[in-house]
């Protein structure tokens, strides 16, 4: 069966990829919520079955969410802008890993199968999915961290230092077998009273409980169908396109110093 007309939709060509696995990339272009426009690349390869979306933010920092299928595993890296006048460097980079539940993305072979009708189209997700608080009560060891998912050394090699997890994903990860050597239990506050929020901290060198947030403004969350009738009348379905998605989420963690978190501050 042809496919319907989308005009302002990604559809997913029905011509199968040359090969048994395919790496593919496409740029979208996406209206950020001040009004602003940005291009976002949406990478996926079938063969290591994962995919990977990269934006830059209004405020500069560049954004990359990578989903591991294989591995279960969602790596989400931020790419900061440092404040030279202030004693930083030129960038911070931080990591933050948690489970990859099923259904939160669609899978990697319809990713790389995905064309554009028309590529200046300016997107705008068609579903706003609630905004997420995640407590990164865990440290991971860079240098051992692979087993978790391999893309963590190619994603996280900046934030080597700065890469951070949940306790409820680690179980879920042990019980899987990942070596729990990788992990470190941060301070909380429950176990520090006095560790306050690095916005209220009036010291720069003094440890804190940091809040950094980000936004994947556009992405493919689902795969719609469309029905249709064969010549004996039939009925048979087949993936016409997707639906989009936007997601915020608001990472919560201990850093040693206030000077590691200089964008969370009272305003």
């Amino acid at each position: 069966p042809r496919l319907p007309a989308l005009p302002a939709l990604l559809w997913l060509a029905l011509a199968p990829l040359p090969g048994p696995a395919a790496r593919a990339e496409l740029r979208v272009r996406v209206r950020l919520p001040g009004g602003q426009v940005t291009e976002e690349s949406l990478q996926a390869d079938s063969g290591a079955d994962c995919v990977s979306l990269e934006l830059r933010a209004a405020d500069g920092a560049l954004v990359t969410l990578t989903a591991d299928f294989r591995q279960e595993v969602k790596i989400f890296r931020a790419l900061i802008l440092g404040e030279l006048e202030r004693g930083q460097s030129q960038f911070q980079a931080l990591c933050f890993v948690t489970r990859l539940h099923r259904n939160e993305i669609i899978p990697s072979e319809s990713m790389a199968k995905l064309r554009q009708k028309n590529p200046r189209t300016v997107r705008q997700a068609e579903e706003v999915r609630g905004l997420e608080h995640l407590s990164m009560d865990v440290a991971v060891n860079f240098s051992k961290a692979a087993q978790l998912s391999s893309h963590i050394h190619n994603v996280c090699a900046e934030a080597r230092e700065a890469i951070y997890t949940r306790e409820e994903d680690v179980k879920f990860w042990l019980e899987k077998g990942v070596d729990g050597s990788m992990f470190e239990v941060l301070p909380r506050g429950s176990d520090l009273p006095q560790l306050q929020r690095c916005r209220l901290c009036p010291e720069r060198w003094r440890p804190c409980l940091c809040s950094y947030s980000l936004s994947i403004e556009w992405y493919p969350c689902m795969l719609k169908y469309c029905k249709s009738r064969d010549a004996a009348g039939r009925l048979s379905s087949y993936k016409c396109g997707i639906r989009s998605c936007q997601k915020g989420y608001t990472f919560h963690y201990y850093v040693p110093q206030k000077q590691l978190c200089l964008w969370d501050e009272e305003t």
